[in-house]
């Protein structure tokens, strides 16, 4: 059941069939439906989670109500609230099924117990996180220097399978537009 986790893993590093027992040991398995969330803004609940099925979408809820659409994460990718997780801080974002999902979670307290009992999980950390800064930093750069025709361009581009399950309301908020200009986007296509 967790095969795609221990693919997911020793594309960087390889491990033993016990060390992969301690690993899953110490992960949950969650299903969530499609709307239910895994974090709530403002709790003290942090995950980092591997999407085994399903896709989520990591906002913010401003103070107005609207939403902002930082990230969507699809199957085999992590997700993760850094900050909170790591430094045990109320979470900055929601986390949120926007299909049926299946997804593998592991917590802060067992995670580093998992370091501990197989320590070279702490390169496979090492390159997760490198690969997280990496896309919040390609995200930044992209809002600040990319029309919204070219990031929907290349996030077509780069999901193409997956921009029929994200509603317009989702993917104009990723893109930071209205719908009407997402309507505007697609029909030039």
């Amino acid at each position: 059941m967790y095969e795609q986790l221990r693919k997911n893993i020793e594309r960087k590093i390889t491990l033993t069939d016990q060390e992969w027992s301690l690993i899953v040991e110490k992960t949950e398995f969650i299903k969530l439906k499609k709307n239910e969330f895994l974090q709530i803004q403002d709790s003290n609940n942090a995950y980092e989670g591997f999407i085994m099925k399903g896709a989520c979408k990591t906002y913010i809820l401003n103070e107005n109500g609207t939403e902002s659409v930082i990230f969507f994460s699809f199957e085999n990718e992590w997700m993760c609230d850094l900050e909170s997780f790591y430094y045990h801080k109320l979470t900055k974002y929601n986390i949120k099924a926007i299909e049926d999902s299946e997804i593998l979670v592991i917590n802060k307290s067992n995670k580093a117990l998992l370091f501990k009992q197989v320590p070279k999980l702490i390169q496979f950390h090492i390159l997760m996180v490198e690969r997280a800064n990496i896309a919040i930093q390609e995200r930044l750069l992209d809002v600040l220097n990319k029309t919204s025709k070219q990031r929907y361009i290349e996030f077509v581009k780069k999901y193409p399978q997956k921009t029929q399950k994200i509603n317009n309301k989702n993917l104009s908020s990723y893109l930071g537009v209205t719908h009407e200009f997402l309507s505007k986007i697609k029909r030039s296509f």
